[in-house]
Formats: structure tokens, C-alpha cells, sequence
């Protein structure tokens, strides 16, 4: 098949890196690994992160009319695509120029973790929102990574048409690293921004000062624009105590991986949080709060150990019983890595996507 690929919200090509690049690009393999033909739409970024600037979103949608016009233009010449696949529409980057074009094509149109939240029905949010609702009524499929977007979806729009499948990544590079655990060696990989990442690095730095009679040492790896205020809730721990990586391609950070005894990060609002699949496929047990998305890639007692969100003294506990505990590490560590290989791999998602797709192309078609 012939697919248009368009994620509103980051390009595949986008330079900064996230998970949201990271899950497009893993996408992009899985379709291509099966086959298809996919092809990137367009890189307009459908962003407007202030729900009062009406100037912005007029703008967006003068452009969005135009990447409509030019991709009609071209699929008279050359041909329309057999799909339109949406990757992560939500109330802050809606898709503007698929549905359009799906219609007046009479293509298929998917889209992959779109989501709802009522509560951000808020000034130009309002209209964004209700642009992506309506694309989701409208679409052949809505693809849901996780069962808490499926449950959202299907509370705001009960006609919509869902099929799950579950967060995944290119496991490869993380399992060909032999893991190389260091007693005490913490782990952790996000970005430093506003928002749910700096209340996640709040939360770690307090758990690990309930925790520092431990002898535990801690690898950041990451970047962005709050580094010096991320930096800063650290103060304060002893010399050699955390290191500062900053952002690093991503074979170091399989190694780094592969050298680390417990991933560390609570997780606040995270959607389901890919760099968790990252550690337990190079055998790290994952310590996290038990909240949002997170339970959809982390098995409490099986990969991992789940904490109450909130709770700073049941994390740090967490913590420390697994440092003072080397074989239950190592058993989460295997576990990890056997559960993200059968459940959470690029083989086992290609093949799953390949059949939604396939499906929605040939009821539709």
C-alpha cells in the first residue's frame, strides 16, 4: 500500500529530539518493514501551546489550507495514496490537512494515539480539539497505544473505531549490549523541559535525599531548556554523586544503559514513556510511579516495581530494597528484557500494525 504518513505535533525530521519523534520514526519502520510504500506528507508543525493566541491559530490554519492545496495538486498528477496515517493528534496539534484531503479523495484515514481531554476544552483549544474528535469519528481506525487512551476515546466519541496496539520499540540495539550492572549505579534518560519532566526530576531528587545514606551514584542523560533548574534540585549531594551526561546518540546511551542497576524515574503524566522500554530491554529493572500510561510498559514485580504516585517515601523505598538486593535486580532485569522482546518489539509491532492497516484499507477500499 500506499501510505501518507503526518505527525502534527513533531516531524520525524524534526531536530530536537523526544519521544514523540522517536515513536514516529519507530512508526514510520514498522509500515515500511511490512511492506508499504510511506511516504512523509508534510512537516507542518500543527502546534499552538497557548489555548489564547487566536493569531497563531489562524496562521496555522492558512498554512494547513495551503500544505491541502499543494498535496492536492500533487495526488492529481501523480496519484493519491491508499491511506492517510495520523500520528498523534491531540487538542494542542490537531491534523488540519488529512481529513480534508481523505475526503475529498475517498481515501482511508487512521490515526495512531490520538487522545481527548475535556478539561482543555479552553479558548482555541476548544476548536482544536473538536478538529481532532472530529477526525477520529470520521477515521477507518484509531489506533490506541495505551487502554487509558482507548477508554478516553471511547467516553468522547462511542462510534469511533478503535484497535489497540501496544508501545514498542527497536529493541535491537539494547538487547545486543550484554548487561554489565554496576552495584549502586542509577539510570535515568528524559529531557529536561517544563512541565510533567521537571515535577518527575523534583520527585527523583526528593526520594533520593530520603535514600542518601545509600551508596548509590546517578547518570543523567538528557537535555533542554530547564537544565540549570533540573541541575539545581540536585545541589546539594555529595561530589561524583550525579552525573550530568547531556544529550548523547543513541548507541552511548545503550551502553550507558547496559552498565546501570536500576532505571530511575517516576513518571510523572507520562503517556507511557518509551525510554522505559529502552532500559528493560537492556536489563534494567525499572522503579516508577504507578500512574497515567506507565503501567502499560512497566510489570510491577515482573520488569520493574511500581510505586504509589505522590508517595516520595514508597519510592525511595523501592529504591533502596532493590539496590540492597542484587538477585532481585537481576531477575527484574530478565524478566524486563524477555517481556519488551515477546510484547514490545519492532517484529512483533510491524506485524500487529501491518494487519490493522490492511484491514482498514480493504473494508474501506
Amino acid at each position: 500500500m500506499r501510505i501518507a504518513f503526518y505527525a502534527p505535533l513533531k516531524s520525524p525530521d524534526h531536530p530536537v529530539p523526544s519521544g514523540d519523534r522517536l515513536m514516529a520514526r519507530q512508526l514510520l519502520a514498522c509500515l515500511t518493514h511490512a511492506g508499504h510504500a510511506v511516504t512523509l506528507a508534510s512537516d507542518l508543525r500543527a502546534f499552538c501551546g497557548d489555548s489564547d493566541d487566536a493569531a497563531a491559530y489562524a496562521a496555522l490554519r492558512a498554512k494547513a489550507a495551503a500544505e491541502v492545496e499543494r498535496l492536492s495538486a500533487l495526488w492529481r498528477a501523480e496519484g493519491a495514496p491508499d491511506l492517510w496515517f495520523c500520528y498523534h493528534p491531540y487538542y494542542k496539534a490537531p491534523d488540519l490537512i488529512g481529513p480534508a484531503l481523505c475526503k475529498a479523495f475517498g481515501i482511508a484515514y487512521a490515526t495512531a494515539e490520538a487522545s481527548h481531554s475535556a478539561r482543555r476544552n479552553l479558548g482555541i483549544w476548544r476548536d482544536m480539539q473538536a478538529q481532532v474528535l472530529e477526525a477520529v469519528r470520521g477515521a477507518a481506525v484509531n489506533i490506541a497505544l495505551t487502554a487509558r487512551d482507548a477508554a478516553g476515546l471511547a467516553a468522547a466519541a462511542p462510534e469511533a473505531v478503535l484497535a489497540p496496539l501496544k508501545p514498542f520499540i527497536d529493541a535491537a540495539p539494547f538487547i545486543a549490549q550484554a548487561a554489565r550492572p554496576q552495584p549502586g549505579h542509577l539510570v535515568t534518560v528524559a529531557m529536561m523541559r517544563a512541565g510533567d519532566k521537571l515535577e518527575s526530576f523534583r520527585a527523583l531528587a526528593g526520594a533520593l535525599r530520603l535514600i542518601e545514606d545509600r551508596p548509590w551514584r546517578l547518570s543523567v542523560a538528557g537535555d533542554g531548556p530547564l537544565r540549570a533548574e533540573v541541575e539545581a534540585l540536585f545541589a546539594g549531594f555529595g561530589a561524583g554523586r550525579v552525573a550530568w551526561l547531556g544529550q548523547m546518540p543513541p548507541a552511548a546511551v545503550a551502553a550507558l544503559l547496559a552498565e546501570g542497576a536500576l532505571y530511575v524515574w517516576p513518571g510523572c503524566g507520562e503517556a507511557y514513556g518509551l525510554a522505559y522500554l529502552e532500559a528493560q530491554a537492556a536489563g534494567l529493572p525499572v522503579v516508577a510511579w504507578k500512574t497515567a500510561g506507565v503501567p502499560e510498559v512497566v510489570a510491577d514485580g515482573v520488569t520493574g516495581r511500581l510505586t504509589p504516585p505522590g508517595d516520595l517515601a514508597a519510592y525511595a523505598a523501592a529504591v533502596a530494597a532493590l539496590l540492597d538486593d542484587p538477585a532481585e535486580r537481576w531477575r527484574l532485569g530478565e524478566g524486563a528484557r524477555a517481556r519488551v522482546l515477546a510484547d514490545h518489539s519492532l517484529a512483533a509491532a510491524s506485524a500487529a500494525l501491518d494487519a490493522i492497516v490492511r484491514k482498514t484499507v480493504g473494508e474501506t477500499g
